[in-house]
């Protein structure tokens, strides 16, 4: 177990050194994009709140407008990071790397099938538990462990099929085949993909902290940081990450949900 951990601290330092160099040399690109991801949702957030007296429906187009150039620049980030990996001595415009209407139409119909696997895995959960009542369990008890349970599973099962879209972007999957392919491809990898996402969060991590200590400056200029360097930086890691986990993928090209749940 000592030996496995090694090996995956080791690999997470291999992804978070190259996303570093990568995101060093083009920082400016993709701070860019990451930037306009964030001012698209402040937008969307700022917009519905002025309309939403004046028209429900318009207050729902335009949400619905906001959500599609959101999930556009996200796919460009990750299409312009693939493009600084694969080809990084040609430069590259970030109008180029838009996704096309396929792509956008895929990601969007994915993410019905991950929302719908999110709630599906709770569901089972609470089916299970469901029972435990009628055998004399206090339900407060059963209630809560149902709850925690939940909540564990439907962590563990982000994780396990959070990297869809790159299969969309980087081989033109079909949306319910992205799905099947991320549950694939993390199957051993869990350990390696959860602790690259407790360092890149570890900057959230000490900004809460501070926060719960009191100490505001502090934590305003560690919030700062973590926001210019950090979300650029988790970015490029995790395309870095899928290209690593897909590339060692040895199993089926389409592969079958029920033998890479475990």
């Amino acid at each position: 177990m000592i030996n496995y951990l090694k090996e995956s601290t080791f690999a997470v330092n291999d992804v978070i050194q190259k996303a570093w160099n990568i995101t060093k040399k083009h920082y400016f690109s993709i701070a860019t994009l990451c930037f306009l991801m964030f001012i698209t949702a402040s937008a969307s957030s700022l917009m519905a709140f002025f309309i939403k007296d004046v028209s429900k429906f318009l207050s729902i187009a335009m949400v619905f407008i906001f959500i599609m150039l959101y999930f556009t620049i996200n796919l460009s980030l990750f299409k312009y990071i693939f493009h600084l990996m694969d080809d990084e001595l040609n430069d590259v415009k970030i109008v180029d790397t838009l996704p096309t209407r396929q792509q956008i139409i895929r990601f969007l119909i994915a993410t019905l099938y991950f929302v719908g696997c999110i709630f599906g895995v709770y569901l089972v959960v609470i089916l299970i538990a469901f029972p435990l009542i009628y055998t004399g369990l206090d339900v407060t008890i059963v209630k809560n462990v149902a709850i925690s349970v939940g909540i564990i599973a439907i962590f563990i099962t982000w994780l396990r099929i959070s990297f869809f879209p790159f299969f969309i972007i980087d081989k033109n999957s079909k949306p319910f085949e992205s799905i099947k392919l991320s549950l694939a491809t993390t199957k051993g990898n869990f350990t390696k993909i959860l602790l690259l996402l407790v360092i890149l969060g570890g900057g959230y991590l000490i900004y809460l902290l501070l926060n719960y200590l009191q100490w505001p400056i502090v934590a305003f200029i560690v919030n700062i940081l973590s926001s210019f360097i950090i979300v650029p930086l988790s970015s490029v890691a995790l395309t870095v990450a899928y290209r690593k986990i897909s590339g060692e993928y040895q199993g089926d090209e389409h592969p079958d949900i029920l033998h890479n749940i475990v």
